[in-house]
């Protein structure tokens, strides 16, 4: 029974790092050439996901289904990812830099 409920995390977890377009996107980021897009695409995104998720989160105030309310929770998260991808992406440059060999 735990090796059939650990295959299946390792498959959803599989296929949420392949195919969400997030997850790409930020993965994308963390390579050496992305790195460079990494702190625009955080200063476009977060504000972004952050109005979307006020967006969804009043359609649920004034009556909207409450299923919205994972569309507020998901928002926010990947507004969450594209921050701390955007913070972290100097000291990642830093680091990569002083190593000398240019990978990251």
């Amino acid at each position: 029974m735990i090796a059939l409920v650990w295959s299946l995390s390792v498959a959803i977890r599989r296929y949420v790092c392949n195919y969400m377009p997030t997850n790409v996107a930020i993965d994308l980021l963390r390579t050496r050439r992305g790195l460079k897009w990494a702190v625009p695409a955080a200063l476009v995104a977060v504000p972004a996901y952050l109005f979307a998720a006020a967006m969804a989160s009043s359609a649920v105030d004034h009556g909207g289904p409450g299923c919205l309310n994972i569309l507020v929770l998901l928002c926010a998260w990947n507004a969450m990812k594209f921050a701390a991808s955007g913070a972290l992406t100097p000291i990642r440059l830093l680091r990569g830099g002083r190593r000398g060999d240019g990978s990251v």
